[in-house]
């Protein structure tokens, strides 16, 4: 059942949904799922409507051997039309990988802050935007859309508050290099919306606006849905999502899943704001995924539907 949609004014007509379920999601699960599984996965989330989903990395395995696979499972999936499937690359090795897999979409992922920088990427902020830069180059020569993760937007577990200022720093220093989208990361849930619009205000002045600006929000202290409507309202259109709330980030232990993609829907519905992607398959698919992984799906919206019978509300 759904319960009528009511549009508020100023926000867009349509939004994009970055699925990251397969990459983000994915490899912050303790269980390895099989190629066959996983392409799947993808299978069902472009049969529910997703036209950009984030399906791998080029990590080496052994940071992350949840995505060991990243070559067996562009392999197995036969791309839709109209669908973009990148994948995260670290350096010019995992660059390599991905234009020898035929991959047309690439991410590199960065960070605001030095602690965060170090645990992740093992270097410095300023030498792991020397090491994007031939990235980004090789990958725009080759004709690949470059998206840029920018990570600890907001704060840090280590370094506490990260200032506006040092974010919108990194992030035009990361659009320079040729990124053509931005993600901005609120990596372990802390953001509220006025930091929100602060930030994305301090971007627009600095010269990157919304319209190569995708946000990312976990929700840790369940403010995900509340910073996504803030963006909204600045004009953002690209809306970062996993199905069921899979993910987190396995390098800052107090972060929790990503915002669920299909509390997300709940409410761009209810907005009438359209996405191309229909909810009921999604609850199928992320309700699906969960018995795959042996536990329930965070998302309350997966829930409330998945656990209605007939004559309940739903």
């Amino acid at each position: 059942m759904r319960y009528g949609q009511t549009p508020l004014e100023g926000l867009p007509e349509r939004v994009t949904i970055c699925e990251v379920g397969p990459r983000d999601g994915l490899q912050n699960e303790s269980a390895v799922l099989p190629v066959e599984v996983k392409a799947e996965f993808i299978a069902r989330l472009v049969d529910a409507g997703h036209t950009v989903i984030e399906t791998t990395s080029f990590v080496h395995p052994t940071w992350v051997p949840q995505l060991a696979d990243a070559e067996a499972l562009l392999a197995a999936i036969t791309p839709a039309p109209g669908v973009r499937y990148p994948v995260l690359v670290p350096n010019e090795r995992g660059l390599d990988r991905a234009l020898e897999a035929g991959v047309r979409d690439i991410a590199v992922f960065g960070s605001a802050t030095e602690t965060f920088a170090q645990r992740n990427l093992n270097r410095t902020v300023e030498s792991s935007l020397e090491m994007f830069a031939p990235v980004v180059a090789r990958a725009r020569e080759a004709g690949l859309s470059v998206r840029g993760y920018l990570s600890m937007c907001f704060g840090d577990p280590w370094e506490g508050e990260v200032a506006v200022a040092r974010v919108t720093e990194i992030a035009a220093r990361m659009m320079a290099l040729g990124c053509t989208e931005l993600s901005l990361g609120d990596t372990i849930g802390v953001a509220t919306p006025g930091r929100v619009v602060a930030l994305l205000d301090a971007l627009a002045a600095a010269g990157v606006g919304t319209d190569r600006i995708a946000v990312h929000f976990h929700d840790t202290y369940g403010q995900a849905l509340a910073n996504t409507l803030a963006a909204l309202r600045r004009g953002v259109t690209t809306i970062d999502a996993s199905a069921g709330g899979l993910g987190g980030c396995p390098y800052a232990g107090s972060a929790t899943g990503n915002l669920a993609t299909e509390d997300l829907l709940w409410q761009l519905e209810g907005l009438a704001i359209a996405t191309g992607i229909d909810l009921d398959k999604m609850v199928q698919t992320s309700t699906w995924m969960a018995g795959q992984l042996g536990r329930p799906s965070p998302s309350r919206t997966v829930t409330a539907l998945a656990g209605a019978t007939e004559g309940e509300p739903a």
